[in-house]
């Protein structure tokens, strides 16, 4: 479990308690929301898959796009996937490599499943150098989500399925793969991050 669900549940809880002497319902209610929050910062483990040239769903989530594009002087195959709040949320490195830059983005918060969402809303580009070239990341902020959290810095040498941030209450993740990279996944797949292989791409020595 992700540490922060302890901010935000334990609060919740200790309310639902104290309610619950004067109002069950009202406590019922509270401790509910609590175990849902619990719920919602579960960060189980992964079983990474083992071809050297995998490259990892970043997120759990349905794959809502797939499409080649050209966004912000990055171009190749765009994966989308949207994180309902029902989905583990912690992200997770599509490659192994080095992490060349970090680009945070103000904007807007509309709804994460939409296509505008990739260039409109608030978002956190992470960029991933390897051998072969970079595989660019987005995180990016939903209706419902207004935090992005970024577990790694520049510089950092990160392993295959790593854990390297979270989006709090729903969100969407892109991926962008080079036009060479054959995409083992489609639109309406169910994904999880670290463990479900979405391409093959020779980027390792």
């Amino acid at each position: 479990m992700v540490r922060d669900a302890y901010k935000f549940a334990l609060p919740l809880l200790i309310l639902g308690i104290v309610l619950t002497a004067f109002r069950l319902w009202w406590g019922a209610l509270f401790v509910a929301l609590a175990l849902f929050v619990f719920y919602f910062f579960r960060d189980p483990e992964r079983q990474i898959p083992a071809d050297p040239d995998a490259v990892v769903s970043p997120a759990d989530g349905r794959v809502v796009e797939i499409v080649d594009e050209l966004s912000n002087g990055i171009s190749g195959k765009r994966i989308s996937i949207f994180l309902s709040v029902f989905d583990v949320h912690v992200n997770r490195a599509p490659v192994a490599g080095q992490v060349r830059e970090i680009k945070y983005s103000r904007g807007k918060f509309m709804a994460a499943w939409k296509g505008k969402a990739s260039t409109h809303n608030e978002q956190n580009l992470i960029s991933i150098a390897t051998p072969a070239g970079e595989m660019h990341l987005k995180q990016i902020a939903g209706w419902v989500a207004r935090r992005i959290l970024c577990w790694t810095k520049v510089g950092n040498e990160v392993k295959l399925g790593e854990r390297i941030g979270m989006i709090r209450f729903g969100s969407r993740v892109d991926v962008w793969l080079p036009a060479e990279a054959e995409i083992l996944t489609r639109r309406g797949q169910h994904v999880a991050g670290g463990a479900t292989q979405i391409a093959r791409w020779r980027y390792t020595k």
